[in-house]
């Protein structure tokens, strides 16, 4: 990735240009955890308008680019649970979208008979680094960014954003957790 500055000059950078590695590998291929996918193809379907990604998986030295702090080391980002996202045309309406978000587990037929899925808690300690607090089932952990927070450099866009984690594999039925060798070995190298 190339980057300018204000003089026009070319500044070096420490990204990985994203051509060394693939996805992640989950469930033995290359992948990122379908229920992001799923969801985010619900949110399509239902407002009939485009999803933007503005950070999906990332691999160790992209994140460490990205952002080298210390609470960013563990990203899930890294291991294909993470997506960040806002839907083109509700830029300022992302309640609008989370609410969405928990109506697909009371639509899905495979949710909807169960409160561990169907009941959204509000995360309410305070590490989570932003005004809302977020919502989480035993699926997923939704965070909402304001448009302020959460900004790094592959996040510059000028409105909210939802940050959305896998908490738990319904297939394998485990945790879903950030490890080294789910970051730094789980997915295939060019």
């Amino acid at each position: 990735m190339v980057q300018v500055g204000d003089s026009g000059e070319p500044i070096t950078t420490a990204d990985c240009d994203g051509g060394r590695h693939g996805l992640p590998i989950i469930q033995g291929k290359e992948n990122v955890y379908p229920i992001l996918i799923e969801l985010l193809n619900y949110l399509q379907t239902k407002t009939s308008r485009r999803v933007i990604v503005t950070c999906g998986h990332r691999c160790p030295v992209h994140n460490a680019y990205v952002d080298s702090s210390k609470s960013n080391q563990t990203s899930k980002h890294q291991i294909g649970a993470e997506v960040d996202f806002y839907i083109q045309g509700m830029e300022d309406q992302p309640l609008e979208v989370v609410a969405l978000l928990m109506q697909y587990y009371q639509e899905h037929p495979s949710y909807k008979q169960s409160k561990e899925w169907t009941v959204f808690q509000r995360y309410d300690k305070p590490d989570s680094q932003v005004a809302v607090q977020p919502w989480m089932n035993k699926e997923i952990y939704i965070k909402l960014c304001q448009k302020e927070e959460g900004r790094d450099v592959d996040n510059r866009h000028p409105h909210p954003y939802i940050s959305l984690q896998v908490r738990f594999d319904r297939d394998k039925k485990e945790r879903v957790a950030y490890t080294y060798d789910k970051a730094f070995r789980g997915y295939p190298r060019n």
